[in-house]
């Protein structure tokens, strides 16, 4: 799907259309944080630079879900990049039906969001995800001392609020950077 049928389906899923799972009382927060980015979130000026440089065909595929807390706060980030440059195709892929993340896991896990950048060839370039590196660090400190899920939930979320994409905007620079 596009850009636009993801946040036409993240709409209804908010409305408990597409999700009965212990999952989806999630997705309503999750828009709102979606959406706060999609309208305050500002991508760098070195970021829209060096996307503006890409002259070749890239396809971006993104897989995600509505009901990811990461998500919520770095897909508006991948939206905006990919739509600074029309040779950026993007398609986002749902992670629970028919996606490519069981070629694409974290420590064995199916964590979004994810994307994968490929040429015109559909060769990878580079993946990037499930979180920026900073907070995959801090994520997988407070996993191995068993901190209990809402902490890590509250301690994330606070993460994101003081980064404001910051950090996810690096590392794509980074990536794009490498591709020269």
């Amino acid at each position: 799907m596009n850009s636009i049928e993801y946040a036409t389906f993240f709409e209804e899923s908010a409305k408990g259309e597409n999700y009965t799972n212990e999952l989806n009382h999630y997705v309503p927060l999750n828009l709102h944080r979606h959406q706060r980015w999609m309208k305050h979130g500002v991508i760098s000026d070195s970021l829209q630079e060096q996307i503006s440089k890409i002259t070749s065909t890239q396809h971006w595929v993104l897989i995600t879900e509505p009901w990811c807390g990461d998500a919520a706060h770095t897909v508006p980030f991948l939206i905006k990049m990919a739509a600074l440059n029309s040779k950026i195709n993007l398609e986002i892929q749902l992670r629970d039906s028919d996606s490519e993340i069981d070629q694409y896991l974290t420590h064995g896990g199916k964590s979004v969001p994810m994307l994968i950048v490929r040429d015109e060839a559909k060769k990878d370039l580079f993946v990037w995800g499930p979180r920026p590196k900073e907070l995959q660090a801090i994520y997988l400190d407070l996993k191995a001392k068993n901190e209990i899920f809402e902490e890590i939930k509250t301690i994330l979320q606070k993460w994101y609020n003081e980064d404001k994409g910051e950090r996810i905007q690096d590392e794509i620079l980074e990536l794009l950077q490498g591709l020269n």
